[in-house]
């Protein structure tokens, strides 16, 4: 179970405990956000109030007109109370106009604030988290989740607060033209009003419901987009959109059921409003008959008990749509209620001038998050010199790039210690440490930007001549040249344009840009021709020169160069020593060197194995 799975589990649990007061809870901490643009609420509120008094004066002009009749000796009084309304009108419009751009400017401002901190959040978190999140899941609420909350802030606000104004302006109103009448509409409130705020919690749980449904099809969709060669090349298309279509029909009927409690809510409020309205005013009727009010009273009243209804009928929509934006709201706080575990110290070590790059494992005990029971390492030690070259090298799962991501501080050792230039890696901060290591991974990943953008992802200060120059060392400038607009070339999303050498080029460059004091290759050359390889070879051994460097090997060529090997199984060091020493040895290193000669001999593929020893043949 991830950890936002985990945190909505516990809010579920919890639901039923909610008193319904609590129902608007979740978006309590949103509040921040609009509370930086205090201007902007002020003259909203400035135009609310405007708007809500030029309203509220329409119905005494009713009642001045119906009061003087419509006879010639009135005619006068007559224009002059049909000029003030073409007045008021205006009015209206123009405060109207005003707190509807304002409030919805506000909205859009508070979600793309928002928005920004829960991707910079989304940024910090550390790789366990995202062992187990759905990367559409976390698009969902990125993006579906904040535009409910751009209406609660904008449209739903706007509304909310013009009907609350004009309820309570309508209600004052309503007790100044009549006391009795008043006091009898005001009856009915507590019977529309609270069974509208005991269903709250039920919106809020389904709507949290249908956009978490809504949020698992966007997540199988951006897996399978992600995959689509995969999934075609599989013939898998009719599964995948059947399985998809299942999918969104569940957030279908699960928005389906919000929706329709949200209408028997608003259905129920209006009924019980315009019932309660009609029945007070046949009790006005009564008093116009007998003389003890006048028929413009009534009609003032009328007018104001109108307001007030559709005021508070408005409100029990806005309440609906409100409450769903609360479940969104309490979604996204999951999110953010998530810490990292991998974070910088109260008061870290602050790195040297330079990195020398001496590493060293101290009796290292680590299992992934997810697989607590398969330990990747086992009470693993060794330490490797500054400049020193160093070949991991193993079967399958023997821990190789379990080591990379402990030494990048993606995880924090279960026991034991990583230091770098004797610093335990936990009193650094993760940037700085970062900061000293290049990594060229076996599977790189290139993102829709240019090509020079590509090289230079993390060190965008770069100079173009310096992104040049890295590239030529990576034997990459060739290909780069030959692209329609050169470095300016704007790449598909994940290089998908692009051959796996290109692209491992490409991440060569980058980690030649990075000059790190320490750098970490993991099968840098696995998707190269033997032209290229040696290229890139040659390439990497004057990038090596005067650097810590750590290789994850597989091909015998990439283990010759290093001045160590260091071989691990099941977590552990099984043995250590030169190409020579262990081939010697006859142990796991010469086994799995002896597989690979055999497999090249059988596919006519075999090599020099000396080609790219600096050592000669000899070692």
């Amino acid at each position: 179970m991830s950890q936002i799975q985990a945190a909505d589990a516990v809010a579920s649990a919890n639901a039923p405990k909610r008193r319904f007061g609590e129902t608007l809870a979740p978006l309590r901490p949103l509040l921040p956000y609009a509370l930086r643009y205090k201007r902007t609420i002020l003259l909203a509120f400035a135009a609310l109030l405007l708007a809500s008094g030029a309203t509220l004066t329409l119905p005494a002009a009713v009642r001045g007109m119906i009061d003087h009749g419509f006879s010639a000796e009135s005619a006068g009084t007559v224009n002059a109370y049909f000029g003030a309304m073409v007045a008021v009108a205006a009015t209206l419009a123009l405060a109207s106009a005003s707190r509807y751009y304002f409030v919805m400017t506000l909205g859009e401002r508070v979600v793309a604030d928002l928005r920004a901190d829960l991707f910079q959040h989304l940024t910090a978190l550390d790789s366990a988290f995202y062992d187990t999140a759905k990367t559409g899941e976390l698009l969902s609420r990125l993006t579906a989740d904040t535009t409910l909350l751009k209406s609660a802030f904008g449209s739903s606000a706007s509304i909310a607060l013009r009907n609350m104004f004009m309820f309570v302006g309508a209600v004052v109103m309503m007790f100044a033209t009549s006391p009795k009448l008043a006091g009898l509409a005001l009856a009915a409130i507590p019977v529309i009003v609270l069974p509208l705020i005991a269903s709250g919690r039920g919106v809020r749980r389904r709507s949290k419901h249908a956009q978490d449904t809504l949020a698992q099809a966007a997540a199988y969709a951006g897996e399978n987009l992600a995959a689509v060669r995969a999934m075609q090349a599989n013939g898998a298309q009719a599964a995948t959109v059947a399985r998809f279509k299942r999918a969104v029909e569940s957030a279908y009927e699960a928005a389906q059921a919000a929706t329709l409690m949200r209408a028997f809510v608003t259905a129920g409020a209006i009924l019980v409003v315009f019932t309660s309205v009609v029945a007070v005013l046949w009790l006005g009727a009564q008093d116009v008959l007998a003389g003890r009010i006048s028929s413009g009273l009534l009609s003032q009243f009328v007018l104001y008990a109108v307001l007030g209804a559709s005021s508070l009928g408005e409100l029990s929509s806005v309440w609906s749509e409100v409450t769903a934006a609360a479940g969104a709201a309490s979604r996204i706080a999951d999110i953010l209620a998530v810490r990292p575990k991998i974070v910088a110290p109260s008061h870290p070590t602050p790195p040297p001038a330079r990195w020398e790059g001496r590493i060293s494992f101290e009796h290292v005990s680590f299992a992934y998050p997810t697989a607590l029971e398969r330990p990747a390492l086992r009470d693993l030690s060794f330490s490797i010199a500054p400049g020193e070259r160093v070949a991991l090298v193993g079967p399958s799962g023997a821990g190789k790039s379990t080591v990379f991501a402990l030494l990048l501080r993606f995880y924090d050792v279960d026991k034991g210690a990583i230091a770098l230039d004797g610093v335990d890696l936990r009193a650094l901060d993760p940037l700085d440490l970062r900061r000293a290591i290049a990594l060229a991974p076996q599977d790189p990943v290139i993102f829709g930007l240019s090509v020079a953008e590509n090289i230079a992802y993390g060190r965008e200060s770069a100079s173009r001549e310096a992104i040049i120059a890295a590239a030529k060392r990576a034997q990459a400038h060739d290909f780069i040249e030959a692209l329609s607009q050169g470095y300016d070339t704007l790449l598909g999303e994940r290089g998908v344009t692009l051959s796996g050498g290109q692209r491992q080029r490409l991440a060569i460059a980058r980690a030649i840009l990075a000059d790190a004091p320490v750098l970490l290759l993991d099968e840098a050359t696995s998707a190269l021709d033997a032209e290229n390889e040696a290229a890139v070879q040659r390439a990497l051994h004057d990038v090596m020169t005067g650097r810590t460097s750590i290789v994850i090997a597989h091909r015998l060529a990439t283990v010759l160069e290093a001045d160590r090997i260091i071989v691990l199984d099941e977590g552990r060091i099984v043995e250590e020593g030169t190409h020579a020493t262990l081939s010697a040895a006859g142990g796991l290193y010469a086994r799995l060197a002896k597989l690979q000669f055999d497999t090249e001999r059988a596919f006519g593929l075999e090599a020099e194995p000396v080609l790219y020893s600096p050592h000669g043949a000899g070692d």
